[in-house]
């Protein structure tokens, strides 16, 4: 199967690039951009992806690089996530005797003890309940995603509520290594615990656009030209 790669991005720039390079085993790279105002356009251009442009918004730009991919299976990605080589092989395996969808190992670039609890933390809840992050990727078949009807232009939360619709993901022997930035900047415990209380609320009936209000008036003040661009994972 051919794979594309849609990489969702905003103000991204900084790290874009790394994310297309470890991305080369797939067929096409799509590079979504939501309206960035640095350099994320030239670097994903200048790293051999396609761009193309959405209405900002993870949802709308996951779903604008899913309509225009011309692979038979998607793989999302988040801007600041590296896979670990060998992903191909395992993608392309999994692809030939699976129509399940599939993640990757959450991993994060910083050698604290905090993020090793929290990858550890991360594997538990993927194994037991079926919810990784987004951070992890997503590789779904093009026909089992379209069935599903793809992702929505939700305000948070489009990781998790695609799940609901394409299935419980295999987790695959390959790392998605993602920056542990946020985590630095607003506190390990912090923002962990915003993240899992995120999820029970909107598990509990919670609308999107009301945990974006929540989230927002929580989050710390950040030095980013992006804001809240792609809050919770």
């Amino acid at each position: 199967m051919r794979i594309t790669a849609v990489v969702p991005a905003l103000n991204a720039g900084r790290h874009v690039g790394a994310s297309i390079e470890t991305l080369a085993g797939a067929d096409e790279i799509i590079v979504v951009d939501g309206g960035s105002s640095d350099s994320t356009g030239a670097v994903a251009r200048h790293g051999g992806a396609r761009l193309v442009n959405a209405a900002r918004g993870r949802g709308s730009q996951l779903a604008a690089g899913a309509a225009a991919a011309n692979g038979d299976a998607l793989l999302f990605v988040h801007a600041d996530t590296r896979l670990s080589p060998g992903w191909p092989e395992h993608a392309r395996a999994h692809l030939a005797h699976s129509a399940r969808p599939a993640c990757f190992r959450f991993r994060l670039d910083d050698e604290a003890w905090q993020a090793r609890i929290l990858e550890r933390g991360v594997a538990l809840r993927t194994r037991l309940l079926g919810l990784p992050y987004g951070d992890q990727g997503l590789l779904v078949r093009r026909d089992v995603y379209e069935q599903a009807g793809g992702y929505r232009p939700l305000a948070l939360m489009e990781d998790v509520e695609i799940l609901r619709r394409v299935g419980r993901p295999v987790m695959l022997p390959a790392d998605a290594v993602t920056s542990a930035e946020r985590w630095r900047r607003e506190g390990w415990v912090r923002r962990s615990l915003r993240n899992l209380l995120c999820l029970a609320l909107w598990q509990a009936g919670v609308s999107p656009d009301r945990l974006a209000a929540f989230y927002d008036r929580r989050r710390p003040a950040s030095p980013s030209p992006a804001g809240r661009a792609f809050p919770v994972e």
